[in-house]
């Protein structure tokens, strides 16, 4: 089962940065955002962190938490963040419980090989934890900018 535009996200809990347990129902009250990002390190992943960072202190204004999400270990994670400065946590999605949850596994090519990969998604969940905005196949340019402006948009409603 995957989540819905309009319906509550089913409750996870997932490892992440700073030794930190992501409990969806721990985050009640806030809006949350998941973005989900092929590989740590990763120009693409690089910029699109970077993003999200830059625009992090707007974000919180908006009581929204935002989240990255990949496959990579915690080791990998824990580099990346403190590298980057990334302010938020990334969590761990080594089983994919999360990728499936929200179903970002997709078929992916990369130099004529095919391969299982997270195709980039965001999604931004209310402060009751329902999915309100969902955006897929990301491209970065703009990105963290445009899911600002629903989260704004969403906080501002409420």
């Amino acid at each position: 089962m995957s989540v819905a535009l309009g319906k509550p996200v089913t409750d996870f809990s997932a490892p992440a940065t700073s030794g930190q347990q992501v409990e969806l129902a721990q985050l009640r009250g806030k809006q949350v955002v998941l973005y989900f990002y092929p590989k740590d390190s990763t120009p693409g992943c690089t910029t699109e962190g970077q993003d999200f960072r830059d625009l992090y202190p707007q974000f919180l204004a908006a009581n929204t938490q935002v989240f990255g999400v990949s496959r990579d270990g915690l080791k990998a994670h824990e580099n990346f963040k403190g590298k980057q400065g990334f302010p938020f946590e990334l969590i761990c999605d080594k089983d994919e419980a999360l990728c499936q949850l929200f179903d970002v596994i997709k078929l992916k090519k990369l130099y004529g090989k095919e391969y299982m990969g997270i195709d980039r998604s965001t999604f931004l969940i209310d402060a009751q934890g329902v999915l309100r905005s969902e955006w897929r196949s990301v491209k970065v340019p703009g990105h963290a900018s445009a899911v600002l402006a629903a989260a704004q948009a969403l906080h501002n409603a409420g």
